[in-house]
């Protein structure tokens, strides 16, 4: 037969699966009924002498529990009534109804009997509401009682919550009745807490002996064990003293010579408590010859200058300071020869910066127009640390990325941006991502992704000089401070600011900073004026001035906050960004 007579091929059919998803609800909905109507019912549950009529099928179905018990060679599994103990007949009711009907009655008197035997019959579902309910009704009122019950079944979701809630109120927390009645584990792992908003040590000692004193014969005993956690070192001496003539000290020799031995050695936690700190923004004094940073709060109005070694602080270096609040700075070692970058840190308690035992990464040949244009960054994300160099003069420039591992140690090379201008710019990290803002792009770094990609581009604006984060939003302004934009990175969206400042006769003498304090925006200005010395001579002089507004969000206005800042000295951020740590002033003054 000629191929033009041939029939042609049949097409493949291949099989599909439907899901019939009203037969689903049907079905449920139908045992449901059969619950109702006492019809096919083959057991009877009882709890606290009450009787539940129900069906061995369902039940094993539900419940991993059940269906051991009715599967196996347990004597249950012949039993026409079954008795469950441990339980409350209500709460069996509650768990009874979920499991016909899906749905699920949880209030804050029923929630932990039902986790309890959420628990018991492994019902994930009303395990992980019954958490969700909890974490969702944390207060003052309830997290001691919450926190207790989370510790005893191991629910981090509300055990992160309740310790949140606690170190926020600590004094208040600790001044309830219901503090009293934590387990000496459950009082330990809550004092040693760098999160604590207490003023002073004296807070927590004060907490430890009201728990104490609430069964001194039973608690007595365990004070030894409590007392390595109380921070000597952030307490005077009076203090001390004052600590080792209480009597429930003073009788118990093992806790006065824990109390010695600790404040002998030295060997105790020298971290502040988080209510103990003030939220400082950090900026170099960039006076030549100086080794210097000025720790602000202009709202607190205070400002504290510590001068450094040359070899340990280098002169205008980027800097972060990390989630965990530790502080790092970027350094150039043998610039000429190796090329090598490392990393020194702040401590805290010494007001000194040592060397970081991390692999220096080479920064790559230095550019033949020199250093200048060549700019170098630091960031974090998700606590991975970011460093990102990028040479401003080169007519494409190109912006170099490495990641630093924590675990191994070594820096790993990440995906290139390469860009069309040398604009003036800034770059952040927000969230879960870094962003590299010019006046006409916006590019942003998905680091699960090690990719780059261009998001909505910003609103009209002559140059993107400083840039900061404050929750997803971005905010961003000129060298001028003429203009500010508000980009929302959850929505892809920019909106401008009103109300910018009017600096009077000065012009800008260097890049305005952005910078967020406790959750506040500000800004650091570094003007210029050019004065006459006298009034009949054309001879003039050119006066730095530093100001700091703040922005007002009800009034959608910038205000000038009158900052007194060192007036001799030039200080500034570097590549206009103020990193902001949390600082124990006493470290800072030596006391």
């Amino acid at each position: 037969m000629a191929a033009a007579d041939q029939e042609p091929h049949a097409s493949t059919v291949r099989p599909r699966s439907y899901r019939d998803e009203s037969y689903l609800h049907g079905f449920l909905g139908t045992v449901c009924d059969l619950q109702k109507a006492g019809v096919l019912q083959d057991v009877i549950l009882e709890v606290e002498g009450r009787r539940f009529p129900c069906h061995r099928l369902v039940m094993s179905a539900a419940s991993p529990y059940f269906r051991a018990m009715f599967t196996s060679d347990m004597a249950e599994s012949r039993q026409k009534t079954v008795v469950l103990q441990g339980l409350g007949a209500g709460v069996f009711g509650e768990i009874l109804s979920y499991i016909y009907s899906g749905t699920l009655h949880v209030s804050l008197d029923k929630v932990q009997p039902l986790y309890q035997a959420a628990d018991l019959f492994q019902l994930d579902y009303v395990i992980d509401t019954c958490s969700s309910y909890m974490a969702m009704n944390v207060e003052r009122s309830t997290c001691v009682d919450l926190y207790k019950f989370a510790d005893v079944f191991s629910i981090d979701t509300v055990l992160k919550r309740c310790l949140q809630l606690m170190d926020k109120n600590f004094a208040e927390v600790a001044s309830s009745e219901e503090f009293c009645s934590l387990s000496v584990h459950q009082l330990t792992e809550i004092i040693i807490h760098d999160e604590l908003d207490v003023k002073e040590e004296t807070t927590v000692w004060e907490a430890v002996v009201r728990w104490v004193h609430h069964s001194r014969e039973d608690r007595q005993h365990h004070l030894p064990s409590i007392l390595p956690h109380i921070r000597f070192n952030l307490l005077t001496s009076d203090d001390t003293a004052a600590i080792l003539e209480n009597p429930l000290v003073r009788e118990n020799f093992a806790s006065a010579e824990v109390i010695r031995n600790v404040v002998q050695r030295g060997n105790f936690n020298t971290k502040p408590r988080l209510g103990m700190t003030t939220e400082m923004a950090l900026v170099y004094n960039a006076t030549r010859g100086f080794r210097e940073l000025l720790f602000m709060n202009p709202r607190e109005g205070k400002y504290i200058s510590c001068s450094y070694d040359a070899e340990d602080l280098p002169r205008l270096s980027p800097m972060i300071v990390t989630n965990d609040n530790n502080i790092y700075i970027l350094e150039t070692k043998d610039l000429d020869d190796e090329n090598q970058l490392s990393l020194s840190k702040y401590n805290h308690a010494k007001n000194v910066w040592e060397h970081e035992c991390l692999s220096s990464i080479s920064k790559g040949p230095v550019p033949d127009h020199g250093l200048e244009g060549y700019e170098e960054h630091l960031y974090e994300v998700d606590q991975i640390l970011y460093h990102i160099a990028f040479d401003g003069f080169e007519q494409s420039p190109l912006l170099v990325m490495r990641k630093y591992h924590w675990d191994t140690k070594q820096w790993q090379k990440c995906s290139q941006l390469q860009l069309e201008t040398t604009d003036y710019h800034a770059a952040l990290s927000c969230g879960s991502h870094l962003y590299f803002l010019t006046s006409t792009k916006v590019h942003r770094y998905d680091p699960s992704q090690d990719r780059w990609c261009k998001r909505t581009l910003p609103m009209i604006i002559p140059e993107v000089c400083t840039a900061v984060a404050m929750g997803t939003k971005i905010f961003c302004t000129d060298s001028g401070f003429t203009q500010t934009l508000v980009y929302n990175t959850m929505s892809d969206r920019w909106q401008k600011l009103h109300g910018l400042p009017n600096p009077g006769d000065f012009d800008m003498y260097y890049c305005p900073s952005l910078f967020v304090l406790e959750n506040q925006l500000y800004i650091l200005l570094t003007c210029s004026n050019d004065r006459k010395e006298e009034e009949n001579t054309n001879e003039s002089e050119e006066e730095i001035e530093k100001l700091v507004y703040v922005y007002d969000r009800s009034a959608d206005a910038w205000r000038d906050l009158k900052a007194s800042l060192p007036h001799n000295k030039f200080y500034i951020a570097y590549n206009s960004q103020c990193p902001v740590a949390r600082i124990y002033l006493p470290y800072l003054n030596g006391t």
